[in-house]
């Protein structure tokens, strides 16, 4: 549909004006809004419909809604006042009041002109008001007299730009119309391509080149003959994305039952240590399989990417890995990248990003009562699961890598702070920090005694002892009590106890 973007209007205005263009060229016109300020357009070739409650206003509508015909609510607005637009009206004038002087008046302007005819305070009020109706006839006005860059005809629905609107969708995280978007007109890969902008380390390796498969290769390492040539190709590859898979969450007690690798896109590995059940092919020795992989994990040339190894580096250190050879971290890209994003999971990520929803854990190990550990899921099952979230590790931080090398600030922030701090928090979780109690406990004096400093001063500008922690007696104080005027679209701070509150609460 159409977008009309005018500068320095109202969206109210664009839509009036085209309402009074369209019913020139004899159009009949439908205004899809729920504000009462609309029903000023309403005439013989103009309606209103509320879609929120299904109803429809005319010419008649209006008169038995508001009691007034459609073009004399500027005025009715004007005295009683719309608060959603800001504008106070006159006080004590509510909408009957209004609505018996516009009837026994023909037009405001002689309305205020038999202002002293008006008796009781209501009628001191109106003549004590009468210098802002002009204002608030103005802003309850709805201009129709625009000069718009849009023409009537140039209103067509046009084709969807489904490029665009995929980006939108993936923007704001509109996962099941960006599935049926995909569905409909096909994948992303197929329309934008898989290739992205590395740096210059990375974008010189075959493994590292980003090249969307259909259907991914996924082996299961069994035997010393597999995992040999496997780890020949992790010894040669630049990027390792990695994964471990443990029997429990608990990280200071998980243990590795598995280990997954990709380095190609499309390409990954599972090698299954510690599966065990009935039936259960016989696996590679764990000790054996760490320790010839150590050099790698541990590298002063790190090359390991996997999604929030903070977990995996613990898992690891109770096998005596320190995983000193991290080279990225997908979780921490995607936060750098999109700090507000509620969240950085990979299976969020995956379906964000890659349009790809993973096989999920309770997919291979059950719910609730009856879910298994992974170390009781079949291993043919556990390779897909396995090998598929390093693979999509690797996508992902193609990804992100392609973004992060435009934007160099928060390029530098990944790899001075976040990265480096990975390590250092690991260590807190595991171990725990040190606390000088005797600092904290002078701190502590120091806090004490400010705040009854500033108790003590709050109470006196209340006249009164109240609790600081309440909200309501707050409000009390403030607005009732002080008397503070309530501005909701201005924060004007004035009085003194008002201002200590802003101080404290900022």
């Amino acid at each position: 549909m159409p977008l009309l973007c005018e500068p320095g209007v109202e969206a109210d205005d664009v839509i009036g004006t085209l309402a009074k263009q369209a019913t020139e060229q004899g159009h009949e016109v439908l205004v899809s809004t729920g504000d009462k300020d609309m029903a000023q357009l309403v005439n013989d070739h103009v309606t209103l419909v509320n879609t929120m409650t299904d109803t429809k206003m005319d010419f008649k509508g209006v008169m038995e809604k508001f009691g007034i015909a459609p073009h004399r609510i500027i005025e009715y607005l004007a005295l009683i006042g719309d608060k959603s637009d800001n504008i106070p009206g006159v006080p004590s004038v509510g909408p009957k009041t209004a609505v018996k002087w516009l009837t026994e008046y023909e037009t405001l302007d002689e309305l205020i002109h038999n202002a002293d005819a008006i008796k009781g305070k209501v009628g001191e009020k109106f003549r004590a008001n009468l210098g802002q109706l002009p204002l608030y006839v103005d802003l309850t006005t709805i201009r129709c007299d625009l000069e718009l860059q849009t023409s009537i005809d140039d209103l067509q629905i046009q084709e969807e730009n489904t490029s665009e609107l995929r980006k939108l969708y993936k923007q704001l995280e509109f996962k099941t119309w960006l599935k049926k978007l995909n569905e409909t007109h096909g994948d992303i890969a197929n329309d934008e391509g898989g290739s992205t902008e590395l740096n210059e380390e990375e974008s010189n390796t075959e493994e590292a080149k980003s090249t969307y498969i259909e259907k991914p290769s996924y082996k299961l390492i069994l035997t010393k003959k597999d995992f040999n040539r496997w780890l020949k190709r992790l010894q040669q590859a630049s990027l390792i994305a990695f994964d471990t898979e443990t029997d429990s969450l608990d990280y200071m007690q998980a243990n590795v039952v598995g280990l997954s690798f990709a380095v190609k896109v499309g390409e990954a590995a599972y090698v299954p240590l510690e599966h065990n059940y009935p039936g259960a092919p016989v696996q590679l020795d764990r000790n054996e399989v760490l320790k010839r992989l150590e050099p790698i994990l541990n590298s002063d040339k790190p090359k390991i990417i996997g999604h929030n190894l903070k977990y995996d580096r613990s898992v690891l250190l109770n096998h005596g890995i320190q995983l000193d050879g991290i080279r990225h971290d997908t979780m921490l890209e995607s936060y750098v990248c999109n700090s507000v994003a509620s969240r950085h999971d990979l299976d969020t990520l995956c379906e964000k990003h890659l349009q790809h929803s993973n096989i999920k854990f309770e997919d291979v190990a059950g719910k609730g009562a009856k879910q298994i550990t992974f170390d009781q899921v079949d291993v043919d099952i556990a390779r897909d699961y396995a090998a598929e979230d390093a693979d999509m590790v690797l996508r992902l931080h193609q990804e992100f890598w392609s973004e992060l090398v435009k934007k160099k600030k928060q390029k530098e922030l990944y790899e001075t702070i976040e990265l480096p701090m990975l390590k250092v928090l690991s260590n807190i979780e595991r171990n725990g920090v040190l606390l000088d109690d005797k600092q904290l406990a002078k701190q502590g004096k120091q806090l004490t005694k400010r705040i009854n400093e500033v108790e003590k001063e709050a109470f006196e500008l209340a006249d009164g002892e109240f609790n600081l922690s309440s909200p309501k007696q707050i409000q009390e104080i403030l607005f009732e009590k002080l008397d503070i005027p309530v501005i909701r679209k201005r924060r004007r701070v004035s009085h003194p106890l008002q201002k200590m509150f802003c101080r404290s609460w900022q």
